[in-house]
């Protein structure tokens, strides 16, 4: 597993969940580059985040799928006041996870240059956020998802302004939850729930009426690890 970067503070650093704090800590604390390396291509061992963080005893499981299939996800930081992060929920009718709550995101495609312009590509796709928008950041650890997938999470701030046209076939709404809320610690759940018939471990986010939880919840606590763990 990664571990968590803890970044320096700046003396003088203003208030942790504005756009001139998250410039600062940005640099220190997010990668500079995808993290493409972290599964073993031979076994599809993770080694980095995974959905088997917190059971570790069943990571065995990710060594006995086929190798996972690359994809990449925008995780939006919309630059208000004070900053939000933009999220999507799923339709219900989807093959796979409905319903769910989750980053603008999919497969890499052969014709995406690399795995930040697949997560714009994606975000325009799904809910119509223009490129002209976008300012990526960075990038947290690589993901390796139960569902076969080795997620890059592309960092960016998203200037607000925007507006959301979104698939009607795929993403049924789309909402903003405060940074302040999602890397607050009280706020990260220890859930459980069964899974292929053993007890399956993951964090989880609720915020009112929405419940954020999976691989969603455990590309947020990287985003927490990066840049805001004390």
């Amino acid at each position: 597993m990664s571990t968590a970067v803890k970044p320096v503070r700046p003396n003088s650093e203003p208030r942790p969940f504005t756009e001139a704090c998250l410039r600062a800590r940005a640099p220190l604390g997010l990668l500079a580059a995808p993290t493409d390396a972290l599964f073993d291509p031979r076994t599809g061992r993770a080694l980095g985040r995974s959905d088997w963080d917190l059971d570790p005893e069943l990571a065995a499981d990710l060594a006995a799928m086929e190798p996972p299939r690359p994809a990449a996800v925008l995780v939006p930081i919309v630059a208000h006041a004070e900053l939000t992060v933009l999220l999507t929920q799923r339709t219900d009718t989807l093959a796979k996870h409905p319903g769910q709550i989750a980053f603008p995101g999919g497969r890499i495609d052969a014709e995406d240059a690399d795995a930040e312009a697949a997560a714009r590509r994606e975000a325009a796709e799904e809910i119509g956020l223009g490129g002209d928008y976008i300012e990526t950041l960075g990038f947290l650890d690589g993901y390796r998802t139960g569902t076969g997938f080795h997620v890059t999470p592309v960092v960016a701030l998203v200037r607000p302004g925007f507006h959301l046209t979104l698939h009607a076939g795929e993403v049924a709404d789309a909402f903003e939850v405060p940074l302040r809320f999602l890397m607050d610690q009280a706020n990260h759940q220890r859930h459980e729930r069964e899974w292929r018939g053993r007890r399956r471990t993951f964090w989880a986010m609720p915020y009112g009426e929405r419940y954020i939880w999976g691989a969603t919840a455990g590309m947020l606590r990287n985003l927490h690890d990066r840049l805001y763990a004390s």
